[in-house]
């Protein structure tokens, strides 16, 4: 007899305790319960399991805007936004440049998140741009995880983009956008790094995909266009000499500055054989393109660190990265 047993008399409830499952209904009383996923029929005394359907995954979505300008002889913050899980937190400083750090509170992206990072720079105003720390890209169920960059930098105004790496976990799904406007007379020093698998913690990227895209205009010219994409086999395309040689940590690091060309000699003295550097006269200014690869991060920052401080200037390297 079914430990359900449907009367129409009265039920004694000395012998069955009733729960969220069991609890015994009137004839031909029917509800479904959402808790227990349990389907109960009083006039028949059936069970019956429904399927419990899988929880939607929470996915990570944040943006933040930054606006800083000149005022009574420094550069200093207009406007801050943020939401989500995009935060800007801006480090005192007793003189320009000013300072931004940029900090994703979910830890790290996976598939289906989304950060959008916008800054902009006003006319005269100096900036300089980091992270908190590396951002981490975790393997992807599905979906991939996107972050867009816009940067905007005013007449005569200079800004550094220098967010430390980007680590991408085997078979993780990204892509990254970064799109950025200069005014005539402005500079920009751009950096993106990369390290596919952490080689110190055992771990290795042998899937997944990748991309990467920059679209650089000055005084609305196209300065600077490239996409670099690599995947699904990542490690074999890593392999190949005219991709890493078997590096697995690379950056990109760009100058657009009417100075360009005269960093040429001293940044292929840094980079040495590990890369490469070029400089063009463009638009009525110039830009300067350097590429690095490494067999790991640590090497990699190695050279950065001498690199970032030389295109720099006085502003120097970052005060959150360290080797």
């Amino acid at each position: 007899m079914s430990s359900l047993h449907a009367s129409p008399g009265v039920h004694d409830r000395s012998k069955v305790a009733p729960s969220i499952e069991t609890e015994t209904l009137s004839s031909n009383k029917l509800y479904i319960d959402k808790a227990a996923g349990v389907l109960n029929v009083g006039g028949m005394g059936i069970v019956t399991t429904l399927p419990t359907p899988a929880p939607a995954a929470q996915r990570v979505a944040g943006t933040a805007r930054l606006f800083c300008g000149r005022k009574d002889g420094r550069t200093r913050l207009a406007r801050l936004y943020q939401d989500g899980s995009a935060k800007i937190r801006m480090p005192a400083v007793s003189a320009d440049p000013f300072e931004a750090v940029l900090i994703n509170t979910a830890g790290g992206l996976t598939g289906g998140d989304r950060l959008a990072w916008q800054v902009e720079v006003g006319p005269g105003a100096s900036a300089s741009i980091t992270t908190q720390a590396c951002e981490k890209i975790y393997r992807a169920a599905s979906d991939r995880a996107e972050i867009c960059v816009k940067l905007d930098v005013g007449a005569g105004a200079r800004l550094a983009w220098l967010p430390q790496e980007t680590i991408v976990f085997d078979r993780a799904a990204f892509a990254r956008e970064l799109d950025v406007e200069l005014a005539a007379g402005a500079e920009a020093l751009l950096l993106e790094a990369t390290v596919f698998g952490r080689l110190a913690m055992g771990e290795t990227t042998t899937e997944g995909n990748f991309h990467d895209r920059w679209r650089v205009r000055q005084d609305g010219a196209l300065v600077h266009a490239e996409d670099f994409r690599i995947g699904p086999d990542i490690a074999a395309a890593l392999r190949r000499p005219a991709v890493a040689g078997g590096a697995v940590a690379i950056a990109t690091l760009l100058l657009v500055s009417s100075r360009a060309e005269a960093f040429l000699d001293p940044a292929r003295a840094i980079i040495g054989d590990a890369g490469g550097v070029s400089a063009w006269a463009v638009n009525r200014s110039g830009k300067l393109l350097a590429r690095l690869f490494a067999e790991d991060g640590y090497r990699l920052r190695k050279r950065l660190v001498p690199l970032v401080e030389l295109l720099n200037g006085r502003a120097g390297l970052p005060k959150l990265w360290s080797l």
